[in-house]
């Protein structure tokens, strides 16, 4: 019998989360250890935004280092997963199916989004991946709908994952072991109760109802991975929430299952 793969949105933090001891990477490091073994993953990154939908055909992608600013190490730490080729083609005709603005190109490598939960999660690189980027400005309805088009693929024991964060304004940070942030509290409260009620058109406009949505994403490429998770999900689905830990104020780390 064939896996039957849920979807699953990751908070993936700083790109320090490999080597640091915090909560998120320990659960990380377990939920790969628990997780049904996919036979590939379909990923996603706030990391990657193009001005379509782009699936990447890099047999063999590099190990991007997108930051400046941390410590030397992570230059060191690789990701060497291949691309499974045929699944890159089936992801192209699924999109173009769909109706959904499709490209393809062969030079991406794998940036920190997506490297670093999967360092964690899976560290063989023994799983091949294809990666897909968010289509600029495109909307959450647009990325719920690409969820949508990749639902077929879970019933082939294909993981589809969501990278970004749940909150993510970088310039209201406060110290590390602060209280959450009011704003950001009310965020979170607000879409964890929308999440659990399976409330989709809510989440999808969550722009428009969500409280304080450009307080915690002055821009909204952190929040379109969750959106992708959630449109892979059954419709009846109730999501679970599997994680969170608040960084300095404003920052979770939530993590969320979908099936």
């Amino acid at each position: 019998m064939t896996t039957r793969q849920p979807s699953l949105f990751i908070s993936h933090g700083a790109p320090t989360l490999p080597i640091e001891d915090s909560p998120t990477r320990h659960f990380l490091e377990q939920l790969g250890r628990d997780w049904p073994r996919p036979r590939a993953i379909v990923i996603v990154s706030a990391h990657w935004e193009t001005r379509a939908l782009t699936v990447n055909l890099q047999p063999r992608p590099d190990t991007m280092y997108d930051f400046g600013g941390f410590p030397p190490v992570l230059r060191t730490l690789r990701y060497p997963a291949a691309t499974d080729a045929a699944l890159a083609e089936r992801v192209v005709g699924l999109l173009d199916q769909a109706g959904l603005p499709v490209a393809a190109t062969a030079e991406r490598p794998l940036d920190h989004g997506m490297w670093t939960p999967l360092l964690l999660m899976f560290p063989q690189a023994d799983i091949p991946l294809v990666m897909i980027s968010l289509h600029h400005k495109a909307g959450a309805a647009e990325h719920y709908a690409l969820g949508q088009a990749l639902k077929p693929l879970r019933d082939e024991n294909v993981l589809v994952m969501g990278s970004g964060s749940y909150t993510h304004n970088l310039w209201e940070l406060s110290p590390e072991g602060s209280e959450r942030a009011p704003w950001a509290a009310g965020f979170a409260d607000w879409m964890d109760q929308a999440l659990r009620e399976n409330r989709r058109d809510d989440i999808v406009r969550w722009q428009q109802r969500a409280p304080y949505p450009n307080e915690n994403h002055p821009s909204d490429e952190h929040f379109q991975p969750l959106l992708v998770a959630l449109g892979a999900s059954d419709d009846d689905a109730v999501p679970v929430k599997l994680h969170d830990d608040w960084r300095m104020g404003s920052l979770s780390m939530a993590c969320w299952r979908f099936d």
